[in-house]
């Protein structure tokens, strides 16, 4: 079969792609980041991960050359969901689509898939993993360490290999489905994450004042008999929404560690904290 779209020397359509070279792409696409840059982002990463199935589909040296110049173009998406874009792309390039419209699917589809998926995997999969991994690891076992990698590595490498397959067989197909779940799987996805993250600020923050308030002979515990009135863990709740402020100010994970050695100490020191 011949494809009836110009920009192509060999315009032959032949089903060349199998699961194995699809496999072969998604282990390839952990490298995706490898030769990051500010300029094409992981277009290298994205090329050397599609190369192989490019090689197959494009036995023309000139159709090689054509592809692999239209995918060193910038390119930036989530590194977890990339083989999704990848399985489309693949079963386009094997199709012999047009060029434009291959770039079209990659443009309209990276940045969706970078808002779900640092939702899904970042603001969700990342803090549970941890916050179970951490309470096994409480007792200074290194089980916690090993729970927690094997759990987030689960469901990320099923999804890198599950994606590559869904992505090449439905091919175009899957953009109208990723465009009507897109904004409903990234809201549930932050709502569940910062459930989560308020558990484990409650959970693993540790921060409590002795500060006892004189008032003639009455003595109030700022603690107990204010603080916790107001609400439980108010101040550890604080203590992240300032962290949380000044990671937006640009204050490196250094300075605010510091920080917190020096309220720890100062803390101390006045017999506050």
């Amino acid at each position: 079969m011949e494809s009836n779209v110009k920009g192509y020397e060999d315009k032959s359509v032949e089903k060349v792609i199998t699961k194995k070279d699809l496999n072969k792409m998604a282990w390839r696409s952990m490298l995706l980041q490898a030769s990051f840059n500010y300029e094409r982002m992981q277009a290298a990463g994205w090329l050397y991960s599609l190369l192989p199935g490019l090689k197959k589909i494009h036995k023309n040296k000139k159709d090689l050359s054509d592809s692999m110049k239209d995918h060193m173009e910038f390119f930036n998406t989530h590194p977890f969901l990339v083989t999704f874009i990848m399985g489309i792309v693949t079963a386009m390039e094997e199709n012999k689509a047009d060029r434009d419209t291959i770039r079209s699917i990659k443009v309209a589809t990276m940045g969706p898939l970078g808002g779900i998926g640092d939702a899904l995997f970042w603001l969700t999969l990342l803090p549970i993993c941890v916050g179970i991994g951490a309470s096994f690891g409480k007792t200074g076992s290194a089980l916690g360490a090993v729970i927690f990698l094997v759990l987030f590595n689960v469901v990320h490498l099923s999804l890198r290999f599950g994606l590559m397959h869904y992505g090449y067989k439905t091919g175009v197909k899957a953009i109208s489905k990723l465009k009507e779940g897109t904004k409903k799987v990234s809201r549930a996805a932050s709502i569940l994450g910062i459930t989560v993250l308020g558990a484990l600020i409650s959970s693993y923050i540790k921060l409590e004042t002795t500060a006892v308030i004189t008032a003639g002979k009455a003595k109030i515990a700022l603690q107990k008999d204010v603080l916790d009135k107001v609400l439980i863990n108010l101040l550890p709740l604080l203590y992240a929404l300032l962290m949380y402020r000044l990671v937006k100010k640009g204050w490196s994970p250094l300075k605010l560690v510091m920080l917190t050695v020096a309220i720890g100490l100062v803390g101390r020191f006045f017999n506050v904290l």
